[in-house]
């Protein structure tokens, strides 16, 4: 399973409408003891007058989420950290010294 979560909110203050610019973003997948974890970051351009604008002050971690997921392939981000997984339970290769 993977999590998403905001790490944290980029906006303009000087900008009347107040709105995210840049949302920063990780997704995290864990499978026993193994895990691994993407960050990245989305930019937005804030229009008021589009249907769905939520005001800063009223949105959640959820309502950004969504926009982040829109905009990214989720899909092969989640398969990547899966496949990052399996290849940590099932290493092909190693390092050290016999000694």
């Amino acid at each position: 399973m993977t999590t998403w979560t905001i790490s944290t909110l980029e906006r303009t203050l000087a900008d009347p409408t107040d709105g995210v610019v840049v949302a920063h973003w990780r997704a995290t997948a864990v499978d026993g003891d193994f895990s691994a974890s993407s960050y990245g970051t989305c930019g937005f351009t804030p229009d008021p007058s589009a249907s769905g604008f939520i005001a800063y002050d009223s949105l959640t971690e959820a309502d950004v989420i969504g926009w982040v997921q829109a905009e990214l392939d989720q899909d092969a981000i989640e398969a990547s950290l899966a496949a990052r997984i399996e290849a940590d339970k099932n290493p092909t290769q190693a390092s050290g010294v016999p000694w």
